[in-house]
């Protein structure tokens, strides 16, 4: 079974459609083609980056005549987009205000569709939690001062 991470847009009254679906794990598009697969998913920095860095990798070998480690080191940027293009889609939807709904596991991406609406409608009855009154006991806890090397220390013990 695949995991989906769930992805929702930023604003609450948006329609269930305009859920995006990411699948977590390795992507051999990205593998083989790792700027046009950064393209198409609309990651236009992560684009370029990948093509200047490919290029650069490639000059850099081809200047210092290394022979068969140039294209090896531009596997490098190929095989860090097949295991963290995903990752990088995540990011780049928190970074537009998108948040995570959740993780779901299905076979298919219909299969996750169904699941997520399915749960989503169990949590939609659920009240809103009440907000706390009490504040929260990490930050009730005072600041550490100091450099601390090691194992942490705590005030008024030796």
């Amino acid at each position: 079974m695949a995991v989906y991470v769930v992805m929702e847009p930023p604003g609450r009254g948006e329609k269930p459609d305009t859920t995006a679906f990411v699948r977590d794990g390795f992507s051999w598009l990205g593998f083989l083609v790792p700027p046009l697969w950064l393209l198409w998913h609309r990651l236009w920095i992560e684009a370029a980056l990948a093509f200047v860095a490919m290029a650069l990798l490639s000059m850099l070998a081809e200047g210092l005549s290394l022979g068969l480690a140039g294209p090896l080191l531009s596997l490098l940027v190929s095989l860090y987009v097949g295991l963290e293009g995903q990752a990088l889609r995540i990011a780049a939807l928190r970074r537009r205000g998108w948040h995570e709904w959740g993780v779901v596991e299905a076979d298919r991406l219909d299969d996750a569709d169904t699941r997520y609406v399915l749960e989503a409608e169990a949590h939609a009855d659920e009240p809103a939690p009440v907000p706390r009154i009490v504040p929260d006991a990490a930050h009730a806890r005072p600041a550490q001062t100091g450099l601390v090397l090691g194992l942490t220390h705590t005030p008024g013990r030796p």
